[in-house]
C-alpha cells in the first residue's frame, strides 16, 4: 500500500508539474514563432544568441534550485537557504555586468541588447530560490503554477514589444521585467515551511562554494545545450545561421518536454536509500518519451515552413535530428541531476568532455547546418550514454552503502 500511495503521488506530481513546464514551453513557442517571422533570419539569429548567452549565465540560477531542493530534503531551514540565494544572486548580477561588453563583442550585438539579455541572469536566481524550495518540499501544484507564471510572465511583454516593431534588446528586457515581477509573486507563494517555527533559520549558514559544484554540473549541460547557437553565429553566416537557429527549436522542444521527470523525481534521487531506484526509472522514461518526440518531430517536418514561414523550409528535412539532439540532451540531463542530489559532481567530466569534442568538430569539420546538427546530436547521444552508464552505477553504490 505504501508504494501505491508513493507511486500515485509521482505521477500526480509529474503530471502537475508537466502543466507548469508544458505552458511555460507553449509560451516560449509563442514567442519564438512572431520573432522569427518579424526579425527575420539575421535578427532572429541575434535575438537566439543572446537567449542562449542569457541562459549560459544563469546556470547558477538552474544549479541553486538543485543545490536548495537537495538541502530541503536534508531538513535545512528556509532562511539559511535564501540567504544563499541572495548571495549568489549578488555574484551574478556583478558577473553580469563585467560580462555585457565582452558578450557584445563576442556575439557582435550591441551593448544595449546584450545589457537586456544579461540583465534577467540575477533575477532568474532569485527565482531558482523559490522554485528550489517548492520542489524539495514536493510542494508541486504551487511549483506548476510558478513554471507556468515564469514562461508567461516573460513572453507576454516580449511579444507585445516584438508587436509594436521592438528589436531584441527592448524585447528581452521586456522579458526580464516580467522575470523580476514573478520572481517577487514566487517568494510570496514558497513563504516560509512549518519546520522553520522554531526560530532555527539563522542558525545553519550554507556556503556558496556548494552552488559553484552544482553549477559546474549544470553549466557543462547548458553549454551542451547552447553553445552550438553561439558557435554557429561565429562560423556560419548570418543567414545560415538564422535558419540553425530555427531548426533549434524543435531542440529546445526535444530537451525541455521532459523536465517534469527529472523536477519530480529529484527528491527522491537526493535521498540515498531510493537514489538508485529514482535514477534509473528517470532514464527510462526519458529514452522512451525521446524516441516519441523525435518520430513526432518526422512526422510534423512538413508544418515548419507553415509555423516559421517558407524562409526557413531548409531545416525542414533535418528536423528530426534537431528533436535526436534535443532528446539525447534531455537523458543527459537527467544523469547529471542524479549527480548533484549525490552530491557526486565529478561525473560532469563527462559532459565537460563531450563539449571539448563537440566545440572542436563544430570549428574543424563542420560549416553546413546539417553538419552542425549531424555533430550535436552524436556527441549528445554519446554524452549522455556514458553520463546514464555511471549515473546507474554510483547510485547504485550508494543505495547499497545506505542499506
Amino acid at each position: 500500500m505504501p508504494r501505491q500511495s508513493l507511486s500515485g503521488s509521482t505521477v500526480a506530481g509529474m503530471t502537475m508539474v508537466t502543466v507548469g513546464s508544458m505552458t511555460a514551453n507553449i509560451a516560449a513557442y509563442l514567442l519564438a514563432l512572431p520573432a522569427l517571422r518579424w526579425l527575420g533570419p539575421a535578427g532572429y539569429g541575434e535575438f537566439a544568441s543572446l537567449l542562449a548567452a542569457q541562459l549560459v549565465l544563469a546556470v547558477p540560477a538552474l544549479a541553486l534550485q538543485t543545490v536548495v531542493a537537495r538541502e530541503v530534503v536534508h531538513g535545512k531551514p528556509t532562511a539559511a537557504l535564501r540567504a544563499l540565494g541572495y548571495r549568489c544572486a549578488a555574484i551574478v548580477g556583478v558577473v553580469a555586468v563585467v560580462l555585457v561588453p565582452i558578450m557584445s563583442w563576442a556575439l557582435d550585438t550591441s551593448l544595449g541588447a546584450t545589457a537586456a539579455a544579461l540583465v534577467a541572469a540575477p533575477l532568474l536566481v532569485l527565482l531558482g530560490t523559490e522554485q528550489g524550495l517548492l520542489q524539495g518540499a514536493g510542494r508541486f501544484a504551487e511549483l506548476s503554477v510558478v513554471l507556468a507564471g515564469a514562461g508567461i510572465a516573460k513572453v507576454a511583454p516580449a511579444v507585445a514589444v516584438l508587436a509594436v516593431g521592438g528589436g531584441p534588446g527592448p524585447t528581452l528586457l521586456a522579458g526580464a521585467a516580467g522575470t523580476g515581477a514573478m520572481a517577487l509573486l514566487a517568494r510570496l507563494m514558497a513563504g516560509r515551511r512549518a519546520s522553520d517555527a522554531d526560530g532555527e533559520g539563522g542558525a545553519t549558514t550554507i556556503g556558496v562554494a556548494t552552488v559553484l559544484r552544482a553549477s559546474q554540473v549544470q553549466l557543462a549541460l547548458i553549454a551542451l545545450t547552447s553553445m552550438d547557437l553561439v558557435i554557429a553565429r561565429a562560423v556560419l553566416d548570418s543567414h545560415d545561421a538564422g535558419l540553425y537557429a530555427a531548426g533549434a527549436v524543435a531542440t529546445k522542444a526535444a530537451f525541455w518536454l521532459p523536465q517534469a521527470i527529472g523536477v519530480v523525481l529529484y527528491p527522491k534521487m537526493a535521498n540515498p536509500e531510493q537514489s538508485a531506484a529514482a535514477v534509473r526509472s528517470a532514464l527510462g522514461v526519458l529514452v522512451g518519451l525521446g524516441a516519441i518526440l523525435v518520430v513526432g518531430a518526422a512526422v510534423a517536418a512538413p508544418l515548419a515552413p507553415i509555423l516559421f514561414g517558407d524562409d526557413y523550409s531548409p531545416v525542414q528535412g533535418i528536423l528530426w535530428m534537431f528533436a535526436w539532439n534535443g532528446a539525447a540532451l534531455a537523458v543527459l540531463q537527467g544523469a547529471l541531476l542524479s549527480a548533484i542530489a549525490g552530491e557526486r559532481t565529478y561525473l560532469a567530466i563527462v559532459a565537460w568532455v563531450g563539449l571539448a569534442v563537440e566545440a572542436a568538430l563544430f570549428f574543424t569539420v563542420a560549416d553546413t547546418v546539417r553538419q552542425f546538427i549531424t555533430v550535436a546530436a552524436c556527441v549528445a547521444t554519446v554524452t549522455a550514454a556514458t553520463a546514464s552508464l555511471l549515473a546507474v552505477r554510483s547510485a547504485r553504490s550508494a543505495d547499497v552503502a545506505a542499506s
